[in-house]
């Protein structure tokens, strides 16, 4: 009686395979594609490339019509996508407004270029840092899908890259046509509440060059 009560109560603490897929839309990319030209844009059209192995994070400073920091991480398949105003800080005190924007494909963590007028967020793009992330959301002590963490509006997790470290924090504000989140760093022994790196910092990760330097 007691195996059998054990195992039922962890059944309903852990997340379900089901529950999972439901928190993931079956047509992920169908929003992003719909908004590009593929025969004009270099943007990828996101057909090939698999999930890796280790989840990715990647930043990428876009000069489009205002200037914005795209913060995406890999969830299900896709890089899951928050447009953030100020770029992320390594200061717990600072508090980001981030965008939820349309999930992009998992190709697009190596895109740079110059996204050609006309097109969708026109404009230089540069990857400005990019690594891996764990995470580190937890319900009643045990470890949270981050794909349900999202959907419920609130995770946390560690990246590990070349310009941010440590623990963040994603809050969901307010739903509707443009989700509002907050993105904080969390305290802890990689915040830094001296440093602004997206100030300080402007080179691509990947080319070295800064957005004014692409041809």
């Amino acid at each position: 009686m007691h195996r059998r009560s054990a195992r039922s109560t962890a059944a309903r603490r852990s997340p379900s395979a089901r529950s999972v897929r439901r928190a993931v839309s079956p047509d992920k990319l169908r929003a992003y594609r719909a908004r590009r030209e593929f025969s004009r844009t270099p943007e990828p059209a996101g057909r090939k490339k698999r999930s890796s192995r280790t989840r990715r994070f990647v930043v990428q400073e876009h000069h489009a019509r205002t200037l914005h920091w795209d913060f995406r991480l890999e969830v299900g398949g896709v890089l899951v996508s928050w447009a953030v105003p100020k770029g992320p800080s390594l200061n717990p005190a600072d508090k980001r407004m981030a965008m939820r924007t349309e999930d992009h494909p998992l190709e697009y963590a190596d895109f740079e270029g110059l996204i050609p007028a006309g097109q969708y967020g026109a404009g230089r793009v540069i990857v400005w840092d990019r690594g891996t992330y764990r995470n580190l959301t937890e319900r009643r002590g045990e470890e949270w899908p981050i794909e349900l963490a999202i959907d419920a509006g609130h995770a946390t997790v560690w990246l590990e890259g070349e310009k941010l470290s440590g623990a963040f924090a994603l809050t969901r504000l307010a739903r509707g046509k443009r989700e509002r989140w907050l993105l904080v760093k969390k305290a802890d022994e990689r915040a830094d509440r001296r440093r602004n790196p997206v100030k300080s910092k402007r080179r691509s990760v990947i080319s070295g060059r800064t957005a004014a330097q692409l041809a």
